[in-house]
Formats: structure tokens, C-alpha cells, sequence
């Protein structure tokens, strides 16, 4: 694979476009940003922001302290949630500790949850269909935990039971893999024909057009390479895709990280990056391409165009107003 111009073989670069930031991501770092020009450092953030290893240390930086748990933050305090959503008992928590409370969860997920607490009350069981362990996930799942069951793959619906087959719902976690998950709610919808879903999709627009980007590049590179953190699930389920297609992939927090092994003897490698991958991560990534592995040649593919912004919680917009327009990650 790859060109040959005049009489030399060219080592082609595909870079993918729609990547790296989508509107919840771009969204809560902006949160972070804006509530530390409002009232300075520190300003304390419950889990990660976003699952990326850069942004965390570049916000850390500028005076966010991140903490696993409420327990940490001293009573009083401000905090931040991050995009990828709490539990109604975390929000019991911040309350009974007088904690000063922003919110950066994605509406994507808020929608999720919403749904989750519309089911619950009309006495379904809810499927969630999610990774366990996955913050959002957690948070999900507290919305309605004695009426919801998680599931991760075709099996473990296989082996599911429900105490009413009539009165059965699914929900998403929005990163998954979408050929995965079609395959679960298939075989969801197999043994419970009842069963009812969400109005619209779960799975984020932003997960959805880099996979389909991915699928897309396929068939005209040897090598994919993902620029995401290890524990970004829509940057995994990047690297899943091309692997199901044939072609490897590798996730990588940077250029650093580039093994040398794995473009020995390639002509073309196509690159992308997950929805919380900064896109200076991926300029760098080029840049070591071209002068470090001898790529000669890029090209863009754009398989569509984003176009979403999503509004910052009504308790910042004023204030956010009153500051000159802040630098993005």
C-alpha cells in the first residue's frame, strides 16, 4: 500500500477529521477554566474532568486540585463535577457538606440519566449496557441501582433475567462501540421482543463519527494510530474498531509513545484521536511522523462535519460573560 510519485514511493499520512475534542469535552474544560479566572486556585474536581492524562496535569497546573471522592474536599468548598456525570448520592453528599457545587456533566449524559430516572419510575427494569467500572457508568447506575442491570457483552444478556419481560428497558453508555452495542440490543431484543429503548441514541455524535471515520480509513492504510489515554473508553473503542476490520492499531497518550516497530516497513498510516485528545497531541504526533519515521505526505479525509457547542451551566453563563473569551486546551 501506498503512492509512488515520480519514481519514489511516497509514505502517506491520513489524517482523520472529524477528531479529538468533542462539545462536552471542549465544554467542561471550559468550566474548569473559567471558574478558576473567576475565584481563583484552588478549585477542586471531582474525578478526572475528562479522560485525558495532558489536560488533567495542564489544568492541574493552573490550580484545579482533582480528588477521587467528596470526602476530600474540605466542607464549604467549590467543586466541580466532572463530564462524565454523578450519582444522586454524590449530590446528597455535596449538599449535607455545604459544598459549592458546578456541574460539568455532559448533556449527553444528563440525557442518559433523565432517561434512567423516566424508566425507573414508570417501574422498568433498565439495562444498561456499559462497562463496569467506567465513571459514568457509576453514575449512571446510582440514578436507579435496584431497578437497573448492567451488561457488557452478547453473554451476559444470554444470562440475564428480569422480573417482568414485559416491562424492560436498555439504556447506553454514550462511548461504546457501536457494532458491539447493536449486537446487544439485537440480541436484547431477541429475548425480551417488549423490551423499549431510548428515543433518540445513546452513543454520543462525536463517538459515532470517529468510529465511522475509522471504518472508512480501513481499506486505505496498514497502520491506525489513536491519540487518546488508556482509560479514555471512546479513544478504546477507536483502536477496537480497526482491529475488528483487520488493520492493528495502537492508542497512544503522545508521540512519545509511538513504537518505531510498529511502522517498519509501512507506507501509509492513518491517524485520529479520541474526543478528549487535545489536537496540539496530534499536530506533535504529525510532526514525529514526518521527521522521526520519514512520512513525506498528508492528507486529510473528512468524513463529515461537527458543528456542536453545548451551553455552559446556567450558574456560570453570566459570569463567564463578564471574562475575555478563554483560550481552549
Amino acid at each position: 500500500m501506498g503512492e509512488v510519485r515520480d519514481g519514489t514511493a511516497v509514505k502517506k499520512i491520513i489524517l482523520l477529521r472529524p477528531r479529538g475534542f468533542c462539545a462536552g469535552v471542549v465544554r467542561a474544560i471550559d468550566v474548569v477554566k473559567i471558574v478558576l479566572n473567576l475565584y481563583g486556585a484552588p478549585v477542586y474536581v471531582r474525578k478526572e474532568i475528562v479522560h485525558n492524562r495532558h489536560v488533567v496535569d495542564e489544568l492541574r497546573c493552573a490550580g484545579a486540585i482533582f480528588v477521587e471522592e467528596l470526602s476530600e474536599v474540605p466542607a464549604g468548598a467549590r467543586v466541580i463535577f466532572s463530564a462524565h456525570g454523578v450519582s444522586p448520592a454524590v449530590r446528597e453528599e455535596a449538599k449535607q457538606r455545604n459544598l459549592q457545587v458546578i456541574d460539568a456533566t455532559c448533556p449527553l449524559v444528563t440525557k442518559v440519566h433523565l432517561e434512567a430516572v423516566r424508566f425507573a419510575r414508570q417501574d422498568y427494569t433498565i439495562v444498561l449496557i456499559g462497562h463496569s467500572g467506567h465513571d459514568e457508568v457509576i453514575g449512571t447506575l446510582g440514578e436507579a441501582p435496584e431497578s437497573t442491570k448492567l451488561v457488557s457483552s452478547v453473554s451476559d444478556v444470554d444470562r440475564l433475567t428480569v422480573k417482568d419481560p414485559e416491562k424492560i428497558a436498555y439504556l447506553t453508555q454514550t462511548t461504546l462501540s457501536l457494532d458491539e452495542t447493536r449486537d446487544i440490543v439485537e440480541r436484547l431484543k431477541e429475548r425480551f421482543p417488549a423490551i423499549k429503548g431510548p428515543k433518540t441514541q445513546d452513543i454520543c455524535y462525536a463517538t459515532e463519527n470517529r468510529q465511522l471515520g475509522v471504518k472508512a480509513v480501513v481499506p486505505l492504510t496498514e497502520v491506525l494510530l489513536v491519540v487518546g489515554s488508556q482509560n479514555s473508553s471512546n479513544s478504546r473503542r477507536l483502536v477496537e474498531v480497526c482491529e475488528n476490520e483487520g488493520v492493528p492499531a495502537y492508542l497512544v497518550d503522545d508521540s512519545r509513545e509511538v513504537n518505531p516497530d510498529w511502522l517498519r516497513d509501512v507506507r501509509t498510516v492513518a491517524v485520529t484521536a479520541g474526543a478528549s485528545a487535545p489536537e496540539h497531541l496530534v499536530e506533535e504526533l504529525i510532526q514525529s511522523l514526518e521527521t522521526k519515521f520519514g512520512f513525506d505526505f498528508m492528507e486529510e479525509m473528512e468524513l463529515k462535519e461537527e458543528d456542536v457547542r453545548f451551553h455552559l451551566p446556567s450558574d456560570l453563563e453570566q459570569s463567564a460573560l463578564r471574562l475575555a473569551p478563554v483560550a481552549r486546551v
